[in-house]
């Protein structure tokens, strides 16, 4: 009995002067993330395509009847592609009285597509005719399944914290479409406009999924940490390296609709934005176990708690390696099977333009991460006191703060 009053007495205390100067800080950095998001707010006239113009709606249609699909032709193969091939018949939705036939991409017409599926088109007003073209199938209920499934799943089991964790990222995606993309069409630096996003993006995130604490801003200033470091590698790299941001189609397609794009910038803020997660993940782990270290063995060193937290944060590093390179591994699954069927000697795969951009992307975020760890470890347990025991506590001056 004795023994459990004792540790019902003790708490976890947080250092007054470094808990000033981190929350002095993060102050700084809020203040500075507002007035770039001010300074840099998008303004102006934005790069439009063809198919942002006006008058062009996007209706849904119903597939009626599917053409033969379109064979593979190669200089080994040789000849010609049969008439009407890869095309689709199809009816809109909210016009049953309406029909077109429309081009599809290849592999679209041979087996993927059903009669009676929906796609969506783009209507091109013409000079007394409108003109349709296929952009994609609509699979807005596959993803609204799959998405519902999501949310009740976190709600059950994660609770409140991981419904707030999902707000987080619904206010995430706001700041990335209003103010990111936005930012970067009009011809805003990359690099400030990644780190400013990604910034409020931790801001919001961290605060609203872990709460507003000691503990939260000590993983916020790592994550910070973590967002430079891997802003400069990033600049460092991209220079280093030469390349031009112009590795994979998507872009190529981008520089024709939008020729005064800074591509190496938009480089460079996808190298910044591609490792907040996974930054996001090790620092509030780091400074959870800096703290729970702290509760459970009250009387530590802090160079004793560092050294643990260290130990956990070695385990995190490495585990969190193997993420960040299989996930590249999964989205890159057909260009890596396209190097496999050249053949080419690995050294000179690597120097491709979009292996290397994927490569620089992979190892600045790695590198901020890894560096963060220390980093985190050790404000958090430069925050942390030793716990006292309640007689102790009420000699200690007013206003000492205790998490």
């Amino acid at each position: 009995m004795g023994a459990h009053h004792s540790h019902r007495a003790l708490r976890v205390r947080t250092s007054g002067p470094v808990t000033r100067i981190l929350l002095v800080g993060l102050a700084l950095a809020g203040l500075a993330t507002i007035v770039g998001l001010v300074v840099l707010w998008p303004s102006g006239d934005r790069p439009a395509s063809p198919y942002a113009a006006e008058g062009v709606t996007y209706p849904r249609a119903e597939v009626v009847e599917i053409g033969e699909p379109c064979p593979v032709i190669t200089s080994e193969t040789g000849g010609e592609f049969p008439e009407g091939c890869d095309r689709i018949s199809v009816r809109l939705v909210d016009d049953p009285g309406v029909e077109s036939t429309v081009a599809v991409p290849p592999g679209t017409a041979g087996g993927v597509l059903e009669v009676g599926d929906r796609v969506v088109l783009a209507s091109l007003p013409q000079e007394g005719s409108t003109q349709y073209a296929f952009v994609g199938v609509d699979r807005t209920m596959p993803i609204a399944v799959m998405t519902a499934a999501f949310v009740i799943i976190v709600g059950l089991i994660a609770r409140l914290r991981g419904l707030l964790a999902l707000l987080g990222l619904v206010l995430a995606g706001g700041v990335v479409g209003y103010f990111m993309l936005p930012a970067l069409m009009t011809g805003a630096p990359g690099l400030l406009v990644a780190l400013v996003g990604s910034s409020a993006i931790m801001f919001m995130v961290l605060y609203l999924a872990h709460g507003v604490s000691v503990r939260t801003s000590t993983a916020l200033a790592g994550t910070l940490f973590g967002l430079l470091v891997t802003a400069a590698l990033g600049v460092v790299a991209i220079d280093a390296a030469r390349l031009t941001g112009l590795g994979d189609e998507s872009a190529l397609n981008l520089r024709l609709n939008a020729t005064g794009l800074d591509f190496r910038g938009l480089l460079t803020c996808a190298v910044i934005v591609a490792g907040l997660g996974v930054l996001n993940d090790v620092t509030i782990t780091q400074s959870s176990a800096v703290w729970e270290l702290r509760s459970a063995a009250p009387e530590m060193s802090r160079a004793r708690i560092f050294a643990s937290g260290m130990r956990i944060g070695r385990d995190h590093i490495a585990s969190t390696i193997y993420t960040i390179v299989f996930a590249y591994a999964g989205t890159a699954l057909a260009s890596l099977l396209l190097i496999a069927l050249y053949d080419r000697p690995l050294l000179d795969v690597l120097s491709d333009e979009l292996i290397s951009e994927e490569i620089i992307r992979t190892l600045a975020s790695a590198i901020g991460l890894v560096l963060a760890v220390p980093v985190t470890t050790a404000i958090a347990a430069a925050t942390v006191a030793p716990a006292v025991h309640q007689r102790e506590e009420a000699a200690a001056p007013v206003g000492s703060p205790v998490t």
